[in-house]
């Protein structure tokens, strides 16, 4: 029986790059619903419209369309690794009654801790190219020409979601929306805490470990 996760924490917590390795080895579906809007948004889907209003503003998508998304790109017998949902009570209730529908159910929730001062470099440091859509970081893993991408020489741009005071207010709404979620799963026993500041390989084997 394939398991089926969350993964939990704030914008630049690295839920997404630890989500595609664990995926890859276990053979488990990525769902990421940043991916999945980032492509509405890009294709003007009218969802994506709809989202991109709000996440310009750095605040959450509503639900129904979330949800919308996640049901439609959900296998039916499981094996998923749901990156970025839910992120409210009520998308969490309404995951619980998608997965007791199929038969399923949530094997265990992730939860990536780390500081707030950590994730505001993180991701005010990102760099993408829109052209190609690689990602760089100006500290961590800059471009060999300054804000130039190594594999197409397009400039590469900072995403606005990605600017310091979309990122503080991000993690405000993170805090505010999604902490609750925090209790949520550990009153059902399956919140498993992670130290997501350390560096990529040591939290990969921990979350082996812990998977």
């Amino acid at each position: 029986m394939k398991k089926n996760l969350v993964f939990l924490g704030p914008p630049g917590a690295g839920k997404g790059t630890q989500a595609k390795r664990l995926a890859k080895d276990l053979g488990l579906v990525h769902i990421s619903t940043g991916d999945i809007l980032r492509d509405a948004v890009k294709n003007q889907t009218p969802l994506g419209k709809k989202a991109k209003e709000y996440m310009d503003r750095g605040e959450l998508v509503p639900d129904d369309l979330i949800i919308a998304l996640i049901e439609e790109v959900m296998p039916p017998e499981g094996g998923v690794i749901f990156d970025g949902f839910p992120r409210t009570i009520a998308q969490a209730e309404a995951l619980d009654e998608m997965l007791d529908r199929k038969g399923l159910k949530l094997d265990a929730v992730i939860l990536f801790d780390v500081p707030d001062e950590v994730v505001v470099e993180r991701l005010s440091g990102r760099r993408v190219c829109p052209s190609c859509g690689a990602v760089y970081h100006i500290k961590f893993n800059p471009p060999k020409e300054d804000e130039i991408c190594d594999r197409c020489g397009t400039k590469l741009v900072q995403r606005e979601d990605d600017r310091e005071e979309v990122v503080r207010n991000r993690l405000e709404v993170y805090r505010k929306q999604t902490a609750p979620l925090i209790e949520y799963y550990e009153r059902k026993g399956i919140l498993i805490r992670l130290d997501a500041s350390k560096d990529i390989d040591e939290v990969y084997q921990e979350l082996r470990k812990v998977v």
